[in-house]
């Protein structure tokens, strides 16, 4: 799929805490993990890859969740100690950005559930695009509820799927490693004080501009944190919203992974009978091996 040695390049950052409030195991973060694992080793199909493991302040038992689903020659463990969001994203633009296995680079949290076999599809639509620069796997829910996204976009139809421009997303994404080299320095800004969004905002330059639209958001004592994302785009990237070039972002309709936050999961896909089924599988493997 690329002239390098792999596929793609993945650094997976994982912390033993549940965060906010997911649609399954509220508190068991490793029954979370595992789920999560399970489906993104099935998304990656017949993908040759490379992943680094940022284990952040993670017990043992971690290193062989992982090497359950995956192949140790696949796997480079790193044990942190409690370095935080902003250290681990930190490090993962460090390693992808430095690594020259692939070019095709994926940054990815511990709380995504993904559809199967899907990540090739997200590869494609990034290589055969010239205006794709990064491509999120979710279709997040705010992008049709928060004015922050009520904004003009571009559609695509690329590989039997809808595509769509968007302004802002999480830290999990695809991209390639010219471009992480190019951005690196904004996504840091992370761990300074600003906001994923406000770095997203900063590098595609959607509702960014407008001063009254921007007041508006202002007003929204109800939803006060759309100006403070607006705020921290030009209080930490004001050089690169004036200067800088505009980034396109794309995210998949429907969704090809969704975040677990209960209230932001991916419209339009029933996850709870997509995710109910993995458990079972994941508990049917369990069972077969306790018996064997």
């Amino acid at each position: 799929m690329n002239n390098s040695s792999y596929d793609l390049a993945i650094a997976y950052r994982i912390y033993p805490k549940v965060s906010k409030t997911p649609i399954v195991f509220t508190d068991n973060k490793y029954k979370l993990a595992e789920l999560c694992l399970s489906s993104f080793r099935k998304c990656l199909g017949n993908l040759k890859f490379k992943m680094w493991v940022l284990l952040d302040a993670c017990p043992p038992e971690y290193k062989d969740l992982f090497r359950k689903y995956f192949a140790s020659k696949d796997l480079e463990f790193i044990e942190l100690n409690g370095i935080g969001d902003g250290g681990t994203l930190g490090l993962q633009l460090k390693i992808l950005s430095e690594q020259n296995l692939s070019e095709i680079v994926y940054l990815a949290e511990d709380d995504y559930f993904y559809l199967d076999t899907a990540f090739e599809k997200m590869i494609n639509f990034l290589q055969e695009n010239e205006d794709v620069d990064f491509v999120s796997p979710y279709d997040h829910l705010d992008y049709y509820i928060t004015d922050l996204h009520a904004h003009k976009y571009k559609i695509k139809i690329f590989g039997n799927k809808h595509w769509r421009t968007a302004n802002s997303t999480c830290h999990t994404f695809i991209t390639t490693r010219s471009n992480l080299i190019d951005t690196k320095n904004i996504f840091n800004k992370y761990a300074m004080g600003s906001l994923d969004s406000s770095n997203w905002l900063s590098l595609t330059k959607a509702k960014i501009f407008n001063p009254l639209e921007i007041y508006k958001f202002y007003l929204k004592k109800d939803n006060e944190w759309l100006f403070e994302f607006v705020k921290r785009a030009w209080i930490y990237n004001w050089n690169q919203i004036l200067f800088g070039k505009k980034w396109n972002l794309w995210v998949p309709i429907p969704s090809i992974a969704t975040h677990l936050e209960k209230v932001c999961l991916a419209p339009t896909i029933n996850w709870e009978i997509v995710i109910q089924k993995e458990i079972e599988e994941i508990e049917a493997k369990l069972s077969n091996l306790n018996r064997s």
